[in-house]
């Protein structure tokens, strides 16, 4: 699985890391986005909804969240 290191992005920044990811070409592909910005929650759940796309969010640490994004 590929991890996307998006601390201390600010949107739109994570979204376009995600974008230019190749690795979710095949059903169930997977990539780990983890971010420090809560904003970034609602903007990769828009992108997924438009894409077919799963989301998953845990928070191991405050303030931390580790997004995982799954090709259907």
């Amino acid at each position: 699985m590929l991890e996307l290191d998006c601390l201390g992005d600010m949107c739109p920044i994570p979204i376009m890391k995600l974008k230019q990811c190749d690795s979710l070409t095949r059903s169930g592909d997977q990539v780990r986005l983890v971010t420090d910005h809560s904003c970034v929650l609602e903007s990769v759940s828009d992108y997924c909804l438009k894409r077919n796309l799963r989301m998953e969010t845990e928070e191991p640490m405050n303030g931390i969240w580790e997004i995982t994004v799954t090709k259907l």
